[in-house]
């Protein structure tokens, strides 16, 4: 995967305020040499590498700075302060590549050196690590480092400020995955979480996340190492291995959803973590779902069950209801299955024409079980409570089908029935019909 032939276009940042590395102040500590001649020159080039400093003539000053640091690196901490300062300046300033990089890793190196002489990593860990990001981030054999300082900061101060450095650090890991395959799919995953706990922990305290999560997500997609095998042969396995890893549920269900992988068995697993944990109407549902999709339409209703215990509005318990009515049907439980579809038509009108579609077609389907042989029109008397709730559903077509057979007048005759009279369906369906012909 070539960095130039991705899509996405990475913005993060730009400048960062937090990035305090201008003009040192005057620090304590002046340790000029004890030689005359050695102090008057240390003294002539510290003064003349802050004068060039001040005027941003960064590539003149630093020949007298690289003599100081060479010569008497101990003499102040503000030459590895401004050091950075230099240096950075003279790499913006630079035409040549090679001067660039040379002045680039010097900022570096110049806080390398600080370490060793002051040990105050903590105080400018951040800054490097964002040097780093801002000089390596499209260079293939020292991208690695940049990650590297992003997670010392993190060892250090237990979590990157400002957050947004945290879009920084991914995007370091994405670019280290994309030049170099640094990282196996799941170090890449395990890396994507932290941060995205490190996000959650910021946005808990006020700070606005939205942005990096955003930006993570399209890098973690940019990368294409999460589909729906990947999660099927190597998430699988370890929740199957530990049925309660709620952590690891909840990463396969929203990966799942994201690859539209919700068939896969993996994905139930990961449902039933998740539910058995703390159960919401909407995973008891899904899960209810699959299990109907799997026809283990017992299973289903007991979950079902559940959902509609956890439902809060109307809309919620129609749609449970409405579940429930095919369960039912799929247990050859009829007439509690009308009695969930006609429920949840009374609780949202929008399902009323699919719920009483419904009932015709169970009313439809009955007429073996429901022939009870002595009668012909009181056997066909059910096709009449279909035509009725068909007609209530405004569907023609099933209307045509339930009048087509509709006793005939010849039968109502013949058997002393007319027309207009009413008969009690009798069976499961047990409603009075006004009898009417097919002819």
């Amino acid at each position: 995967m070539m960095l130039t032939n991705m899509k996405i276009k990475i913005a993060i940042i730009g400048c960062l305020s937090f990035l305090m590395v201008g003009l040192a102040q005057a620090q304590d500590g002046w340790n000029f040499p004890d030689d005359p001649e050695m102090e008057k020159k240390a003294r002539e080039l510290n003064a003349a590498y802050n004068d060039y400093m001040n005027s941003e003539d960064f590539l003149k000053a630093k020949a007298p700075l690289n003599w100081l640091l060479v010569n008497v690196p101990n003499l102040n901490e503000a030459l590895y302060i401004n050091g950075v300062t230099v240096y950075d300046g003279a790499a913006k300033q630079a035409t040549d590549e090679a001067e660039i990089s040379v002045y680039q890793d010097s900022v570096l190196t110049i806080y390398d050196l600080r370490k060793e002489l002051y040990d105050n990593e903590p105080q400018w860990i951040v800054n490097k690590a964002y040097y780093a990001y801002q000089y390596y981030k499209s260079n293939k054999d020292k991208i690695g480092i940049v990650p590297d300082l992003f997670e010392k900061a993190i060892e250090i101060h237990g979590k990157l400020e400002p957050s947004q450095l945290n879009a920084a650090y991914f995007d370091a890991i994405y670019r280290n995955f994309a030049y170099n395959k640094a990282y196996t799919p799941e170090e890449v995953i395990e890396k994507y979480e932290f941060i995205m706990s490190k996000l959650d922990e910021d946005e808990a305290a006020g700070a606005n996340v939205a942005s990096s999560r955003g930006t993570l997500d399209q890098l973690l997609n940019a990368m294409d190492i999460i589909n729906c095998d990947f999660i099927e042969k190597n998430m699988g396995p370890k929740l199957a291995e530990d049925p309660t890893n709620l952590k690891l549920a909840k990463q396969i269900f929203q990966y799942a959803i994201k690859q539209k992988c919700t068939s896969s068995d993996v994905f139930l697993m990961a449902l039933e973590t998740i539910d058995n944990d703390n159960p919401t109407f909407t995973t008891s549902q899904v899960r209810g779902m699959r299990y109907m999709q799997n026809q283990e339409y017992e299973k289903a209703g007991e979950l079902f069950e559940k959902a509609l215990t956890l439902a809060t509005t109307d809309e919620e318990k129609a749609e449970i209801h409405w579940d429930m009515a095919k369960v039912h049907a799929n247990l050859g439980r009829r007439g509690q299955a009308r009695s969930s579809a006609l429920q949840a038509a009374e609780l949202n009108e929008e399902l009323k024409s699919d719920a009483y579609s419904f009932v015709g077609g169970l009313i439809m389907s009955s007429a073996t079980i429901c022939k009870g042989g002595q009668s012909r029109v009181k056997d066909y008397s059910i096709f009449i409570a279909a035509y009725n709730a068909y007609a209530v559903a405004g569907d023609s077509k099933g209307m045509a089908n339930a009048k087509a057979r509709f006793p005939s007048k010849e039968e109502l005759f013949t058997e002393g029935y007319q027309v207009g009279q009413t008969i009690n369906t009798g069976c499961w369906v047990g409603q009075t019909v006004t009898l009417a012909s097919r002819d």
